[in-house]
């Protein structure tokens, strides 16, 4: 079985260093090593100052950073010292729990999230990546780490929690389109389970702790043909659905080229969506399902681990993983017997079967490909780019200057044998379920210039979302696709159908189309139940106001709005009531409401939404906009939100209900009012002229730091949906200059 072991000390055992970088393994207690690696030689500094000046940053009245370098190198260097401006405590989290070593900020909470990490992260093996990879992508990575050293270097009045010197190595560890964002789909109380040698959890099938539905994750995109738009010229819209101040927007160039704008994931030294002035790239999520569990048959002999395959038997690896996590008094440690197959780690057990899960670890192309994507400029330079196939967690809508559009379902698609169930763990001692390679990109599901002439995706199935020209689903193997239609996919396809002569403004006002598709099927069944109370019914009596008021709605959302304020409170009363049943079956939950609750289900939630508004605010009847507010109350990662505080209204409702616009809130319900924390967060739209044309709003503004100006100077435009232009080129940014500087300066 897995073995554990607690290590308690105010000093970190040898096992511990050995894992740790130079400065810890010297010896020196954790707090006196930190200081230690902190210190720059004179030689170091003066190198990191002359790269400095080789970079100028601009910042525009919004605060955004426009990063002007000689070479791409340059760029990324003050790129992401402007991020450590901006925002250096996420930009160091990121890397901290990337690397798998967040209990030593946070304590032994966090020791499973840091195994999920070192399962697939060692520095050993990074580093030997990083010294296999090009020489150009060697250059980039030298530069990343230099950018943040020369913040730490030239900001002493900054402590990090953790990392006081960046090795170029690092970058590796947090690489779009690698496992970071698979790895998420490890369930960290079944890895404790097995791990911790604790008794498995009953995990409970919703997590409703928050007092709403869980927000979906991802993003929509659109892509819009020339003869569609007004100005000829092919549009893009790039609205992610993230946590909030989850990237900033900045914009780099450098005398090699570049030129690319957009949002970066904090710390990244790539534009993660964004354009270029030839082309842009929007990405969404749940493509086709790319990560499989396989049930390995282990037997113990001798003390060592084997598992069967084909006719035979092979040996288990294992290795020992150590944990570090702070306490009270100092650092203690655990280590970890982890436990692998040739198919990769085991993360839990399942039937008396260990589960090891399989997925993509390419971190040196998929850096590669997510900064190819900025430097192409024509479809041609973009598919190639593609074809390294290490996007493993994204769709991708593209458009560019020539006028084309185009639609990628995944990337990294591996090939195996329609047969199976791949959503299921498959039999790991059969050969037969082994990955055949990968598909060609030519393979998996595209569109490349649909002679509907508008693409759109919603984190839902390709098989619409292109008109008449969507893909035919059952031509491709099932495991392609793996997340079925939504609400926001019914509304995307229906306010572009018919959408003609488009402007940057018309498309942004198609992205915010208030109508909230998922009310559709449930409004008229609700309105039915009612009709059909008999006369004198208690419950019929009690609702028929607020059946009134729904009866008259035209299913739009608006900050004046007392149904939107019902139905969404509605909604979520029957998301409680029937959110285990819906999971139980696999269903979403909405999907679940909308076919398979009763009339009585219906009405009793209606009864228990007015209730509470009634509770909350002293009256059903309260405007959307009284309720549905936006808040930034602090610079921390984990806002904690208040009633008594200022906030601003917000019409936008959550994604679940089929708002393209989304407003969310993720963070645990402590208030009356909902305060939106995820959805629309970056958002811009771009046409592809002879000269870049976009507009673009954050939500709050670009700083974290509450003493910013740019900490909340975007916050009502985003509110009501109203955009800033975007200063692309360099003599638009000095006409609205805020400051101009070298990194450090």
């Amino acid at each position: 079985m897995p073995t554990s072991r607690l290590i308690a000390s105010s000093v970190l055992s040898l096992a511990v260093m050995a894992a740790l970088p130079p400065a810890f393994a010297a010896g020196a207690a954790p707090k006196a090593a930190a200081q230690s690696a902190r210190s720059f030689s004179g030689a170091e500094l003066a190198r990191l100052k002359k790269a400095a000046q080789r970079v100028t940053i601009l910042r525009d009245k919004w605060g955004i950073p426009h990063v002007f370098g000689k070479t791409d190198a340059d760029a990324v260097f003050g790129m992401v010292f402007a991020q450590a401006e901006d925002d250096f405590n996420r930009v160091e989290l990121n890397y901290i729990n990337a690397m798998g070593r967040l209990a030593e900020v946070e304590g032994e909470k966090e020791i499973w999230r840091d195994l999920r990490m070192k399962l697939y992260i060692d520095p050993a093996d990074m580093q030997a990546k990083y010294a296999a990879s090009p020489a150009w992508l060697q250059k980039l990575m030298k530069a990343w780490a230099d950018g943040m050293n020369w913040y730490l270097a030239s900001h002493p009045q900054v402590k990090p929690k953790l990392l006081t010197r960046f090795e170029p190595w690092m970058a590796l560890s947090f690489s779009e389109g690698s496992i970071g964002g698979d790895i998420e789909s490890i369930n960290l109380k079944q890895l404790e389970a097995f791990y911790g040698k604790v008794p498995a959890p009953a995990l409970a099938m919703a997590d409703l702790g928050t007092g709403f539905d869980k927000e979906p994750q991802g993003s929509n995109g659109f892509a819009i043909a020339p003869w569609r738009t007004a100005g000829k010229h092919a549009l893009l819209m790039i609205n992610p659905h993230t946590s909030f101040y989850f990237r900033p927007e900045v914009h780099m160039v450098s005398d090699e080229g570049l030129n690319a704008y957009g949002a970066v994931t904090w710390g990244q030294f790539f534009i993660y969506q964004g354009f270029n002035e030839r082309l842009g790239w929007m990405h969404t999520s749940g493509g086709g399902d790319v990560i499989d569990e396989y049930l390995e048959t282990v037997v113990e002999r001798g003390g060592s681990f084997f598992y069967k395959y084909g006719g035979g038997e092979r040996a288990m690896r294992s290795k020992t993983i150590v944990l570090p996590y702070r306490t009270a008094d100092g650092m203690a440690s655990r280590s970890v017997t982890a436990w692998f197959t040739h198919h990769g780690p085991v993360i839990r057990e399942e039937g008396g079967k260990w589960v090891a899960v399989k997925m993509m670890d390419d971190p040196v192309h998929a850096l590669e490909q997510s900064w190819g994507r900025t430097r192409a400029r024509d479809y041609a330079a973009f598919l190639k780019v593609m074809d390294l196939r290490t996007n493993s967690s994204n769709n991708t809508v593209y458009a560019d200057a020539d006028g084309n559009i185009a639609y990628f379902h995944g990337n990294f698609v591996p090939r195996r044998d329609p047969r199976f169930d791949w959503t299921h763990p498959v039999d790991g001692s059969d050969p037969a379920t082994e990955w055949q390679g990968l598909h060609e990109v030519k393979e998996t599901i595209t569109v490349f210039n649909p002679k509907s002439g508008y693409i759109s995706n919603t984190n839902n199935w390709p098989c619409t979302g292109f008109g008449a020209s969507s893909p035919d689903c059952a031509a491709y193997p099932k495991y392609m696709w793996s997340l079925p239609q939504n609400a926001r996919g019914i509304h995307a396809e229906r306010v572009l159908h018919d959408a003609q002569d488009l402007s940057l403004e018309g498309l942004i006002g198609k992205a915010y189309d208030p109508y909230l598709t998922a009310f559709e099927p449930l409004l008229p069944a609700l309105l039915k139940d009612w009709d059909v109370l008999p006369q004198g019914d208690a419950l019929k009596t009690r609702l028929a106001e607020q059946v009134a008021s729904l009866r008259g709605w035209d299913l739009r959302w608006a900050v004046d709005s007392v149904p939107t304020s019902l139905a969404v409170y509605w909604g979520q009363e029957m998301v409680k009531e029937a959110a285990n049943r819906a999971r139980a079956q696999q269903m979403p939950v909405v999907d679940f409401i909308q076919d398979r609750l009763g009339a009585a289900e219906r009405l009793d939630a209606l009864a228990r939404a007015s209730d509470k508004l009634q509770a909350d605010f002293g009256s059903w009847k309260t405007p959307w906009g009284e309720i549905n507010r936006f808040q930034r109350p602090s610079g921390e990662v984990e806002l904690h939100y208040d009633d008594s505080k200022p906030s601003i209204p917000v019409g936008f409702t959550s994604a679940n209900w089929g708002s393209l616009a989304s407003f969310g809130m993720t963070a645990k319900q402590t208030t009356k009012r909902i305060y939106g924390d995820r959805g629309n967060s970056f958002v811009a739209a771009v046409e592809f002229g002879p000269r870049v044309r976009a507009k673009s709003i954050l939500a709050g503004g670009e700083s974290g730091d509450p003493k910013s100006p740019h900490f909340m100077d975007q916050a009502e435009m985003y509110s009501r949906g109203q955009f800033k232009d975007v200063l692309f080129y360099k003599d638009d940014i000095e006409k609205q200059l805020e400051r101009k500087y070298h990194p450090g300066q």
